[in-house]
């Protein structure tokens, strides 16, 4: 792989980990379109915590007060008084179901990373997703109103993005419009819901960075780290910004358009 192809990759995981159009689906067909190298799985997760560390950096406030709401909640042996402390046993609960399942099956779904054609009709479901999620926004709740159930259904859509082509963004919104929250605050608790899921396939990856021995394997995956925080950064506040004023149709209709083109021209 080249340094080109790395910066190149690193852009399109920034620019569709947040958006919701599935950046796994990306990643695997668009080097199919274009002839480039596939990543190797070290390298989706070196792209992954270049995204997680854009979402740390947007989000620190938050992920601050978070930490300090769950701590005090902890002394005060009230963890779920302060609505920052809920909301960070929230995050962990929806974690829970994408982390088990993802265990489980994890060989499994690495299979489907060599299928484009498969992916390319996972972007239907990721279609689909999106205008469902729309159908059944009502635009009132925001995520101070949140409860377990709540935080437990949104956590299972984002089981479904451990397949490659479905958007984590995308359900996780999706889910969170189901439960009635308004699209800012169902696309903000998305972000933060992904920390530990981005995390997590981040971490993994060092592991096995820390064994190459190859001075090009390090800088290949640092251009491609840098290129996708930075992308990442500017795609969360592009979306942020979108869904106060516009719905995920467009999206939904460039996830079918590509997968339908893919399926009929690749």
């Amino acid at each position: 792989m080249s340094i080109l192809e790395a910066i190149i990759l690193g852009l399109i995981q920034g620019l569709t980990e947040f958006l919701p159009i599935s950046s796994s689906g990306h990643l695997v067909l668009l080097p199919t379109i274009f002839k480039m190298s596939s990543p190797d799985l070290t390298m989706v997760g070196l792209l992954h915590l270049g995204t997680l560390t854009a979402v740390l950096i947007y989000f620190w406030h938050d992920l601050w007060e978070i930490a300090q709401g769950m701590l005090a909640g902890l002394a005060a042996r009230e963890p779920m008084k302060d609505e920052n402390g809920r909301l960070g046993w929230y995050i962990i609960a929806g974690s829970i179901p994408a982390a088990i399942v993802g265990l489980l099956f994890k060989d499994n779904v690495e299979q489907l990373f060599g299928d484009p054609k498969t992916v390319a009709a996972m972007l239907f479901i990721t279609a689909a997703l999106l205008v469902f999620g729309e159908r059944m926004l009502s635009g009132k709740r925001t995520i101070g109103t949140m409860g377990w159930l709540d935080a437990i259904i949104i956590g299972f859509t984002q089981m479904f993005a451990l397949m490659p082509g479905i958007s984590r963004s995308g359900s996780t919104i999706m889910g969170g419009l189901l439960r009635g929250l308004n699209r800012p605050d169902a696309a903000r608790y998305s972000f933060l819901l992904g920390v530990p899921a981005i995390g997590g396939a981040g971490l993994l990856a060092l592991l096995d960075i820390f064994g190459e021995t190859q001075e090009q394997s390090f800088l290949i995956y640092g251009v491609g780290f840098v290129a996708a925080a930075v992308s990442g950064y500017a795609c969360i506040h592009f979306l942020l910004s979108w869904v106060r004023k516009h719905s995920l149709y467009p999206f939904a209709i460039y996830c079918a358009l590509f997968g339908g083109l893919y399926l009929l021209l690749g």
